[in-house]
């Protein structure tokens, strides 16, 4: 098997994974993924995809991380993740579909507006 290649994104949090046969392994930005991502929780949403489809241990995982904070990049990675194993056997995709995780997340901080002091936010007004 070859090295599978995919990118996942969620806010500015971009995740690019190389993905190939191994013994469960995973680097995140040269750190263990346990190390990279502090609680628990962090570490099911990563794993979720692996998780599902029964394919604990099965495969080694290096990442690159950038932008983002530490929750964006690890729904990043889960999205990356997911599409990988897509990619190694279709029959992943309705188990993985059906709990929404090759579906990217397209909420994204609303731009901030000229002539006010945030997105929606305005100056007090004063009517006298």
């Amino acid at each position: 098997m070859e090295v599978i290649n995919t990118v996942g994104r969620r806010k500015t949090a971009i995740a690019r994974i190389y993905l190939k046969e191994g013994n469960g392994q995973m680097t995140v930005n040269g750190r263990d993924y346990k190390e990279y991502f502090s609680t628990e929780v962090l570490h099911y949403k990563v794993l979720q995809p692996f998780e599902l489809t029964s394919t604990q241990g099965k495969y080694d995982v290096k990442v690159n991380l950038l932008g983002g904070g530490i929750t964006g990049q690890a729904e990043a990675l889960r999205l990356a993740i997911a599409k990988a194993l897509c990619e190694i056997d279709e029959q992943y995709r309705p188990v993985l579909k059906q709990n929404g995780l090759l579906t990217r997340d397209p909420r994204m901080v609303e731009r901030k507006k000229p002539g006010r002091p945030k997105a929606r936010k305005r100056f007090q007004f004063s009517k006298r």
